[in-house]
């Protein structure tokens, strides 16, 4: 069975939320994730990183995406197409 290699954790909050309340949930997912791929036998250091942001009415959603091996490299290409 293939493993797989990307991951990703959402979070939702109110958009009127303080910015410092933001970026301390965005250092903490920055934490959880890095915690999660030693976890799973990733290097956090070989994976990169992508945040994608949501917005809808008064709700923002958060989603931080980690990418390594074979994902890593067809978002590296499809970055470069771009």
């Amino acid at each position: 069975m293939a493993r797989p290699t990307k991951a990703q954790m959402s979070q939702s909050w109110d958009s009127r939320k303080p910015t410092a309340f933001k970026d301390l949930k965005k250092r903490q997912m920055e934490y959880y994730m890095g915690a999660k791929l030693i976890e799973v036998g990733v290097n956090p250091k070989s994976a990169i990183f992508r945040w994608s942001l949501e917005t809808s009415g008064n709700r923002e959603t958060w989603t931080y995406s980690a990418y390594w091996g074979e994902s890593k490299e067809e978002l590296l290409q499809k970055e470069r197409s771009e």
